[in-house]
């Protein structure tokens, strides 16, 4: 009853804060109009997506002081989630250099892992890896590249916040399945939250848009969700491996568009709208089959399999590369990281 009244909390809590949110962008002209990496055609308020961070932020706080969370724990995951959300709310309001805004990512990144005190032990093939400093400065990366992914990922009606939703249903189930939701630094209360959080969002921006996230809310998500899998494999090495198959869609259509348009010669950083899912939208003439399919292949295909690796019935990396081949084919496919936007598709 408890876990129920968790995502109840998070969703209303979530919901009010994003219908002030889309007043407070109108009355102060904070709009997202559209340009080249768009994939919308009219002007919508953005930063709904400070909704979430408060009230997960708030979550934080409660878990805290109710003796569910360490001081380690709290502290992990409150300080970076605050830094990338202030560095993306400026962002949102008035334009930061990406410089500046990748030191504070990175910033944000070595917090987490501080408190988190070391990188988790990674199962594969029956053996125990532990990575220590190594894991720790490839975590940073790994961190940077998650809050940004996310960001990428955050194009179309309903996307970010349906994937952050699977994400904290499917890792709370895991937890419940292999009993690991009162395990001693255990996260399982944070997923709820996340997932109500989420879904209080997801009502003012699926299918139609009536406010976008902004970066203020897919970098915290970013940010959070790659600390989360860090905390959640502290308990079970398999959960590493298990927790990045669930994000596969973000994870492979973001990578390989970033690659495939590095290797074509073109700005890593230059704004694009040729991610897959981009394209996708542009194919159908509409968000809303995409944002269904993708949470579809999360629930139907990589939950599944990621069951079986948090369950150790199958390795992680043979699991891993039977869950992301299919959705690499599809980028492939699809044109990501190839194929830019020629028309708009509207919200």
């Amino acid at each position: 009853m408890l876990d129920l009244g968790i995502v109840i909390f998070a969703f209303l809590v979530s919901c009010a804060l994003t219908w002030g949110l889309r007043g407070y962008a109108i009355k102060h002209n904070v709009i997202d109009r559209p340009n080249q990496r768009s994939s919308h055609s009219v002007p919508t308020p953005r930063g709904g997506g400070v909704a979430i961070v408060l009230t997960l932020l708030a979550a934080l706080m409660w878990f805290y002081f109710s003796n569910s969370l360490t001081v380690d724990g709290f502290l992990g995951l409150f300080i970076p989630g605050l830094i990338v959300a202030v560095i993306g709310f400026l962002d949102d309001h008035g334009h930061i250099a990406a410089r500046w805004r990748l030191l504070m990512h990175f910033l944000a990144a070595a917090i987490g892992l501080y408190f988190l005190g070391s990188f988790p032990i990674i199962t594969l093939f029956g053996y125990d890896l532990s990575l220590s400093w190594i894991g720790m400065t490839l975590g940073c990366f790994y961190l940077v590249w998650m809050l940004n992914l996310y960001n990428f990922m955050d194009g179309i009606n309903g996307l970010a916040s349906s994937e952050a939703i699977t994400f904290a249903a499917s890792s709370a189930m895991l937890m419940v399945v292999n009993q690991y939701m009162l395990a001693p630094g255990s996260i399982y209360p944070l997923t709820l939250a996340l997932a109500g959080a989420a879904a209080g969002f997801i009502v003012w921006n699926f299918p139609a848009a009536k406010i976008f996230m902004g970066d203020a809310g897919s970098g915290f998500l970013g940010i959070t969700i790659g600390l989360m899998i860090l905390h959640i494999a502290k308990v079970d090495s398999h959960f590493f491996i298990a927790e990045l198959c669930l994000l596969g869609v973000f994870i492979v259509d973001a990578t390989t568009t970033l690659l495939r348009r590095v290797v074509a010669g073109k700005k890593a950083y230059e704004a694009h709208a040729s991610h897959g899912y981009q394209n996708l939208a542009r194919k159908y003439g509409s968000h809303v089959p995409v944002t269904l399919m993708a949470v579809a292949v999360n629930l139907l295909w990589l939950l599944p399999i990621a069951y079986l690796i948090a369950a150790a019935k199958i390795d992680g990396l043979v699991g891993l590369i039977i869950a992301w081949l299919p959705l690499f084919f599809v980028a492939f496919k699809c044109g990501a990281g190839v194929k830019d936007k020629e028309s708009n598709v509207n919200a």
